[in-house]
């Protein structure tokens, strides 16, 4: 069985939220793997295995990619919000070989990049529909993405940043204090929720 690893593979990667090792999901499907770095406290799954092998699959079928490359594709389409774990996507991408689905092709540089066969388009055609569904759940994380980092928003998120950074920062903070301050974002959050 062929492996891939992103030793062999994998450049490391620093984007604005961190590293491409945790997914940032803003809601996924409510399964365990997800969002990336830092927007929230658990991890959400945005595509269960047979989602991402497709998603993948579909990738290389536009062209030839390494594993770095297909997880740079996927957090580009949704947008900077997503980008799924390489210990999710190399063990996929070595289930595509297995599956005769796609096929290895050298280039230069030590990336061996991973190519769609005919019996992996066929696979696409079959599976159109679920196919444009993933796909459409990228778009629908961008959408997302792009009205959270709208500038009014980010400007506001800012201003609490500071507020916060101002308040807690000033000698002893007593636990009335912290508590009010808690009361105070969850209030506000479930505002936001019921707009």
């Amino acid at each position: 069985m062929r492996h891939f690893h992103p030793s062999h593979d994998h450049d490391h990667h620093h984007g604005p939220h961190g590293r491409h090792g945790a997914p940032r999901g803003f809601f996924g499907a409510g399964r365990p793997e997800g969002p990336r770095g830092g927007r929230g406290p658990g991890r959400q799954r945005v595509f269960d295995a047979g989602e991402l092998r497709l998603v993948l699959l579909k990738l290389i079928e536009q062209q030839p990619r390494h594993g770095y490359d297909l997880i740079r594709e996927i957090e580009s389409l949704s947008g900077g919000a997503y980008a799924p774990s390489p210990g999710v996507v190399y063990p996929t991408m070595t289930l595509l070989l297995d599956m005769g689905l796609a096929e290895e092709q050298t280039s230069e540089g030590p990336r061996k990049l991973l190519a769609i066969t005919e019996a992996g388009k066929l696979h696409l055609e079959e599976r159109a529909d679920e196919v444009a569904v993933a796909m459409s759940r990228l778009q629908a994380l961008a959408d997302v993405s792009e009205r959270v980092e709208a500038t009014p928003v980010r400007r506001a998120m800012h201003n609490l940043k500071m507020a916060l950074h101002g308040r807690l920062s000033q000698g002893q903070v007593d636990r009335e204090t912290l508590f009010e301050v808690a009361r105070l974002i969850d209030e506000a959050a479930g505002k936001i929720e019921r707009l």
